[in-house]
């Protein structure tokens, strides 16, 4: 083999190596990403349940007027818009689960239209 050759095998098996070390770095981010989005549109969820809560209580008869449950709905509605500005975050598993659901529903609604 000529020195050129050994060269150019040398680059190629690096080569190799990184781009499968690259894919493997970059399959783990994706699914971190996944995971963080996921955990994101939780939280979402449980803020706006909390704010619905809260105005729930706020509206009764014995605490309507309090100064207190007043600041810790506008504190929660105030939290809650916040949440929001990370929807491009946690709408990426939103958006793949509706998918996913969508399928299923179809199966489930018409089964009769799958065996045909």
């Amino acid at each position: 083999m000529s020195r050129i050759e050994i060269i150019l095998s040398a680059i190629l098996t690096f080569s190799v190596i990184l781009n499968i070390g690259l894919v493997v770095y970059v399959r783990g981010a994706i699914v971190r990403l996944l995971s963080v989005s996921e955990e994101l549109g939780d939280l979402q969820q449980m803020v706006n349940s909390f704010a619905i809560h809260l105005k729930t209580v706020y509206e009764l008869d014995m605490f309507y007027g309090d100064e207190t449950l007043a600041s810790l709905l506008e504190h929660a509605v105030s939290f809650n818009e916040y949440m929001e500005t990370f929807e491009h975050i946690y709408s990426l598993t939103e958006e793949e689960a509706e998918i996913t659901e969508e399928g299923k529903g179809v199966d489930e609604e018409n089964p009769e239209e799958t065996n045909e």
